[in-house]
């Protein structure tokens, strides 16, 4: 039997590919169609002599998958990427490789379509125009508000976008583009969370980034920065103020500092926690009398979901 190479599907391939709303679309349809994200394995880390791997496989009735990224802490001094790797797609009866996609632009993707899905109820209970206020400047801040923007299209108008930096003068092109960028701590940084419908945190704090008492009672949180047990984004009045949606309870407790801490410190109690299941399938109800925060750790079903939509979509457009 002739052995065919899986086809590599780079930054660009998946790009064309697959949108953010349809994305978006494949995480919920997972999750609709009886996904637990419980049941998905743990993801494992190797050290190396410079770095780290990081293991995340999962698999669906159809594939299995893998990511493995590599995290090399010293790569920023010589002009590449801290965080590398791959995502091979296997078929879920043979195990033999369907595919392979670039790590990076797949996790670029998944991740704010992860978000989007786990607040769209809440996005979409008022119809008036969103404001929205990112916290980081990386592929993950862009990425979500193009997600958002992708997925609100239609229903919601994209009011305003305010990026909040630690060293605003170095997006010159984005306020030459007209983008707002503001400094971290400024007055400027509160008073658009103060008015924002939507805040993202996307950055690689240690620490809360910002006062959780501005937010308004019908505002949306998306953290997504940290993933270790004692780094946390957002302070621990927030959780005790919010409806708060993880995508796992037993994953929250275990590796978002955000929760750890809220819980340690009395905010919340694990029994409050909304999993991301119940509320795309609208078990629950996102009533806009209080904040609704989303704290997403990263999963691997959410890669191999999103993987599987590229990979039906090249093989209907090879």
């Amino acid at each position: 039997m002739t052995h065919v190479p899986p086809p590599y599907l780079g930054p660009e391939r998946i790009t064309a590919l697959l949108s953010p709303r349809e994305a978006v679309e494949a995480v919920e349809a997972a999750l609709r169609d009886g996904l637990d994200p419980a049941g998905d394995p743990e993801r494992s880390r190797v050290d190396v002599r410079h770095g780290q791997f990081l293991i995340m496989p999962s698999e669906t009735a159809g594939s299995a998958g893998v990511k493995i990224a590599t995290v090399a802490p010293r790569n920023g001094d010589i002009g590449l990427p801290r965080i590398q790797g791959l995502y091979v797609l296997f078929d879920a009866v043979t195990l033999t490789p369907k595919a392979l996609l670039d790590a990076s632009a797949l996790t670029a993707l998944r991740t704010p379509a992860v978000s989007a899905a786990a607040v769209r109820p809440a996005l979409t209970r008022a119809a008036g125009p969103v404001s929205i206020v990112v916290f980081g400047t990386g592929p993950q801040g862009t990425g979500h508000v193009g997600t958002l923007r992708s997925v609100l299209r239609g229903s919601r108008e994209i009011a305003g976008v305010t990026y909040v930096a630690r060293r605003p003068e170095a997006y010159a092109s984005l306020r030459e583009a007209g983008v707002a960028v503001v400094g971290t701590g400024e007055r400027e940084a509160g008073e658009a969370v103060r008015g924002a419908d939507v805040v993202v945190c996307a950055t690689s704090s240690r620490v809360p980034v910002f006062d959780s008492a501005l937010v308004r009672d019908d505002a949306v949180v998306i953290a997504v920065g940290s993933h270790e047990p004692d780094v946390r984004e957002i302070d621990a009045a927030l959780f005790r103020r919010a409806r708060v949606i993880v995508e796992d309870v037993g994953t929250a407790l275990r590796e978002c500092g955000d929760v750890v801490l809220a819980v340690e410190e009395g905010a919340i109690t694990p029994e409050r926690l909304i999993t991301m299941r119940s509320a795309v399938s609208g078990q629950v109800e996102l009533a806009a009398d209080r904040p609704v925060l989303f704290k997403s750790s990263g999963m691997s079903w959410e890669d191999i979901a999103v993987a599987e939509a590229i990979v039906s979509r090249l093989e209907k457009n090879p």
